[in-house]
């Protein structure tokens, strides 16, 4: 097959007729055998992709380790196989596999940048910007203004310092590194994983304003030279601008509605909907385009009217995501970079000019936002991490660059020097945000946070995850066996996760405060509203709702935790069991979160393995009968988080609907245990023992193992006789009663007895609380 392609940019208007689309296979005719493959549209745009794909991400593997990101890779794939380093080793065959004019592979490009800008416009939540408060405003503002007044006033000195031919090449590049691209912020605090973090939420705030700002000032910046009559085209664009604005309003956005309106609740959007979106969306690229507008304008315009979340939005990002973010948007950093060759330079002084403003305004926006951070009373790290953010480059300058690179206000030169620059700001920028912030110690506070701190009459702080209605079930009924009462209340913050799709910016909802929320919470509302009207005066209960993206979900509980002073985090097994005791829901996405908590959780945590619906108390709490009381056992073995389990079940003990017994474990030869770990148990054993000859609800027994499979065979014993088991989750590795355990151990989080007890294999009806002491 033979494809005709126009290169209006070339100076004869040549037509490049006769590209064969794909060859005749490598046993083909001798027409084929004669042809150099590269000859070959398809088979050349395949060879590419391949390419520049291993490459990226080898060099990705090799150098994340050192904590560099994405982009950097994506940009020194494009050097090295670019005039820069691989035109050196294997001359005009690299111009024979990546063409100056190649319209294949920059139509792929482009069209990923389209799609990347649309994905952008659809996960923008307008809402940030009212919610965005004084701070992010006043931050967003002037990190815009300033560096646009800085950049006109450069602008004019240009006119004196520089020839005529200079000038647009240098006032372009000073107004795009006066940006802060909003989809730009996103991608960086998605890659450093700070998005649900204070200093995320702020930075998207910020960038969402700056980006706005700058939006505005250069569509009344076009205004006015229209009322001044410099350029009879920019009233073209002006009004085209406004048209296109007014087409977007008035036509697309009923037409998601109406999209919306014929998708039936909890369904996804019909495939041929998306196909028809994504066609109108290249569509108004073009449109955009040949109204003198930046192609990529439009695509971002429709993305903003589709409404998020499902069905539409959630959708399309379902669709789309994972084949744009991960092939076709990278495309534009590495072509842009393919193109570039460092090592011409034929105006040594314009090029050290150049990098001379460059750097002015790339010091000036990081100086502004650091200092406006510190007048909003930021601390000094966080707002030198803000200034970092805030100055972050990557695709959409790239984009821009090229644009400006191939209707040639850029040369060769200045292309090449702007793209260097983003690889070193992009790679300096996230590699100093690393180094400010240690996220995994954020949570550390000044004082202890667990159970066994608290004590037994103090008020108890518990924040409860859920991520489904039956995980709402299994919490409020442990909290139940928590004796909620006057003397021993309780303070619940039952946290509902809910997966972030269609959309950028994450959600953290209270709805105490009456805030706005969606239809699924309601019934996990009501639950917990009834739990704390049950024990009025006991129990003190507020729920949340936190919209993330799964890998962020443990800083949304972290966080809680750390603001609300809790003692202790339930969150539910990665596993759920039917009635028949099989294993009907298994979530390695619940699973990473856990072990996330496990490890930087800010206080005592217990991961909640709900095998049984437990019985509710009567109404007559005074008169409970024998079949009704709930029957919980602590495995006890010694060390802080068996200490804390009993601790727990100290608290349980109180209630006369509970049933207590201690099972201590001694080992025949107690191991490695220092003197004050033996105080310790001895001691917390001490009361458990006097309260088991007091109180006729506890129970006290010890038992004597030899190694792990006498361990196994007495929990074994207890699982028919027991409603609840609580375990602790570390254990000294030389412990005789655990010998054998470890290598089987296939849940970690759990520890050796947890792991054990929440074994798929088990049927039995028992729930299983493994906790884990502060760290």
């Amino acid at each position: 097959m033979d494809l005709v392609l126009f290169f209006p940019g070339e100076f004869d208007q040549k037509c490049k007729s006769n590209l064969h689309l794909s060859s005749r296979g490598l046993l083909g005719s001798s027409v084929g055998l004669n042809r150099n493959f590269l000859g070959y549209a398809l088979t050349r745009l395949l060879l590419q992709l391949a390419l520049i794909t291993i490459l990226t991400q080898s060099l990705h593997l090799l150098l994340k380790r050192f904590n560099v990101p994405r982009i950097t890779s994506e940009i020194l794939a494009g050097i090295l196989l670019g005039k820069t380093v691989l035109r050196r080793i294997i001359g005009e065959t690299q111009e024979k596999l990546f063409p100056s004019n190649d319209a294949i592979l920059d139509s792929f490009a482009k069209i990923g940048f389209i799609l990347f800008m649309f994905l952008v416009g659809v996960k923008i939540d307008p809402g940030l910007v009212r919610n965005a408060g004084r701070k992010g405003w006043t931050i967003g503002l002037v990190s815009s203004v300033v560096p646009i007044m800085a950049a006109t006033y450069m602008s004019n000195q240009f006119d004196i310092l520089l020839p005529l031919y200079r000038r647009p090449t240098t006032k372009t590049i000073a107004g795009i590194l006066t940006s802060t691209p909003f989809p730009v912020i996103v991608a960086l605090l998605i890659d450093l994983k700070i998005m649900n973090s204070e200093l995320g939420r702020l930075s998207l705030a910020s960038a969402l304003i700056s980006d706005l700002t700058s939006t505005s000032y250069a569509v009344i910046s076009t205004n006015l030279r229209i009322g001044f009559g410099v350029n009879p085209m920019l009233a073209v664009q002006s009004t085209s601008f406004d048209a296109l604005l007014l087409c977007v309003i008035m036509i697309t956005r009923p037409l998601f509605l109406l999209i919306i309106q014929s998708t039936p609740e909890g369904k996804p959007a019909k495939r041929i909907y998306i196909s028809i979106i994504c066609a109108w969306v290249l569509a108004s690229a073009i449109i955009s385009d040949n109204m003198g507008l930046p192609y990529q304008f439009a695509p971002f315009l429709i993305g903003l009217t589709v409404p998020d979340g499902p069905p539409l939005g959630a959708t399309i990002t379902d669709r789309l995501e994972t084949f744009v973010l991960g092939l076709l948007a990278p495309l534009m950093l590495t072509y842009s970079a393919i193109h570039i060759d460092l090592f011409i330079v034929y105006d040594v002084s314009y090029l050290e000019f150049l990098w001379v403003v460059i750097l002015i305004l790339v010091a000036l926006k990081f100086v502004v936002v650091f200092s406006v951070a510190l007048v909003k009373r930021v601390p000094v790290k966080e707002a030198l991490t803000l200034a970092f953010i805030m100055g972050a480059q990557g695709v959409v300058q790239a984009a821009l660059y090229d644009l400006n690179f191939r209707n040639q206000t850029i040369d060769d030169v200045a292309f090449s020097a702007v793209i260097l620059s983003l690889f070193i700001v992009a790679t300096f920028t996230h590699i100093s945000v690393q180094l400010l912030n240690d996220y995994t110690r954020k949570y550390t506070g000044y004082q202890r946070r667990s159970i066994i701190h608290t004590g037994i009459n103090a008020e108890l702080r518990v924040v409860t995850c859920i991520h489904r209605q039956d995980d709402a079930l299994a919490a409020i009924k442990l909290l139940e066996a928590s004796n909620p009462s006057r003397e021993s209340p309780l303070s619940v913050y039952a946290l509902h996760l809910v997966e972030l799709v269609g959309r950028a910016t994450p959600l953290f909802i209270n709805h105490s405060l009456g805030q706005k929320h969606q239809s699924g919470a309601q019934p996990l509302i009501d639950l917990f509203e009834s739990f704390g009207h049950q024990y009025t005066g006991s129990a003190v209960v507020q729920v949340f709702t936190a919209m993330s993206l799964p890998m962020f979900m443990d800083q949304d509980i972290c966080s809680l935790a750390f603001d609300k002073l809790a003692a202790l985090i339930v969150l539910p097994f990665h596993r759920k069991w039917n009635q028949h005791g099989k294993v009907v829901y298994d979530s390695s996405i619940v699973r990473t979160m856990n072990q996330k908590v496990v490890e930087m959780s800010p206080c005592s945590v217990g991961i909640y393995v709900d095998r049984r619906k437990i019985r509710h108390k009567t109404d007559n709490d005074q008169e409970v009968p024998i079949n009704q009381q709930y029957q919980v056992a602590i495995i006890y073995l010694g060390g802080n988080d068996d200490r804390e389990a009993l601790a727990y079940g100290k608290r349980m003990m109180f209630s006369i609907a509970i049933n207590l017994t201690i099972i201590r474990l001694v080992p025949v030869d107690e191991g490695s245990d220092t003197q004050w770990d033996k105080l310790l148990d001895a001691e917390s054993l001490r009361e458990m023992k006097f309260q088991s000859t007091h109180r006729s609800n506890v129970i006290y027994q010890e038992h004597k193992v030899k190694d792990g499979p006498e361990t196994t065979a007495i929990i074994k014993n207890l699982m028919d006789s027991f409603d609840l088991i609580l375990v602790g989750r570390r254990h000294k590795e030389d412990l005789q009663a655990l010998s054998g355990l470890w290598e089987w151990t296939d849940l970690p989080e759990l520890g050796p007895i947890g792991d054990y007890l929440a074994s798929a294999d088990i049927s039995k009806p028992v729930s299983v609380l493994v906790i884990q002491q502060q760290i």
